[in-house]
């Protein structure tokens, strides 16, 4: 499989209710090593990377609990595609099919099993849905957001509490208050495994909140979608992901980036002419995708795109975009900037 990562989208969507909560976007944006514009919704963001990103956020609120805030706040709906299917789906036993089918495309992880993130499991007469992710104490927060979407998603319109208990593999953290208002049943930590007791009936319960059509139209997208991460198997989907995460130190040379990537640095450079490129052409094009990226949404400065491209010296940086575009970094944000202004 590729490298654990999980949708732009899934970022971006943290990034702006945190923000909405004071905490510094530029600085976040900075360490998901993501572009804040909403263009890059369907791009990836390494697990490595999002795990900091949720733990800079925590920081920057001030909020222990912020990943549950965020997942229970912000609905899986708006802020991918996966979310919407599971609403247009027309039973709550379609949806978790379809969670099943295309949950790679929220967060793509490697699995004990080697297949779907989660599983239906039935025991002494009682259903559970247990989440597969391998290595999972190593990013609880990414658990625990995933129940509590499929808590609280759900909960906004079925009948009844389809949730029975939550099972969680790590240990209590020092205040579990707000699990216990969130979820609204048992919680249990230091358990066995991570799973949700579901209700035995809920499958058959209604969900539907989109037209059929609706459901059609965006299960098209996400095939594409699964085709298009799926090519990301390429040694350059790889270091395109890897060097998301180390543009802004500067430092993104070939032997660093070889060894990130469990290269030397002669073999990375013979996959990558297998590929029919080569480092500095890949290298070269994702600054330059980022930096437009960046300039269009206007969150951050010329200086701070440099910054977060990979430019040490904005002059440097300035000829280069200059070559890219044939306009000043500064002309293309002032262009982009007026015209939403217009538009809004």
């Amino acid at each position: 499989m590729t490298a654990p990562s999980v949708s732009a989208g899934l970022a971006l969507g943290l990034i702006d209710y945190a923000a909405r909560r004071g905490a510094d976007r530029a600085a976040l944006c900075r360490a998901a090593g993501v572009s804040p514009s909403e263009d890059a919704s369907d791009a990836r963001v390494p697990l490595d990377a999002y795990r900091r990103l949720m733990h800079a956020a925590a920081q920057m609120t001030r909020d222990p609990a912020f990943n549950l805030h965020f997942s229970e706040d912000v609905s899986m709906s708006e802020i991918s595609i996966l979310g919407l299917i599971m609403e247009a789906s027309s039973t709550m036993a379609e949806a978790f099919l379809q969670m099943q089918r295309y949950g790679r495309l929220a967060v793509e992880i490697e699995t004990e099993a080697a297949g779907p993130g989660f599983a239906l499991k039935p025991s002494d007469g009682r259903l559970f849905m247990e989440d597969l992710r391998a290595e999972a104490e190593g990013f609880p927060e990414l658990t625990e957001s995933a129940f509590v979407r499929l808590v609280c998603g759900p909960r906004r319109f079925l009948p009844q509490p389809h949730i029975l208990a939550v099972h969680f593999r790590h240990r209590a953290p020092a205040d579990v208050r707000e699990y216990h208002r969130i979820f609204q049943c048992p919680v249990q930590f230091d358990a066995s495994w991570n799973a949700l007791e579901v209700h035995p009936e809920a499958a058959t319960w209604k969900v539907a909140r989109h037209p059929r059509y609706v459901f059609g139209a965006l299960t098209q997208r996400a095939d594409e979608m699964l085709a298009e991460l799926s090519s990301a198997a390429s040694v350059r989907g790889q270091l395109e992901a890897a060097l998301l995460t180390l543009l802004h130190e500067g430092e993104a040379s070939a032997d660093r980036m070889a060894a990130q990537l469990g290269f030397s640095r002669q073999t990375l450079f013979r996959k990558l002419r297998a590929e029919n490129t080569n480092y500095a052409d890949v290298l070269e094009s994702l600054r330059q995708r980022l930096a437009i990226a960046y300039l269009k949404a206007g969150a951050v400065s010329v200086n701070e795109t440099a910054y977060l491209v990979g430019f040490s010296d904005p002059a440097a940086f300035s000829r280069a975009f200059k070559r890219w575009t044939g306009e000043t970094p500064g002309a293309f944000r002032q262009v982009h900037k007026a015209a939403k202004f217009e538009a809004e």
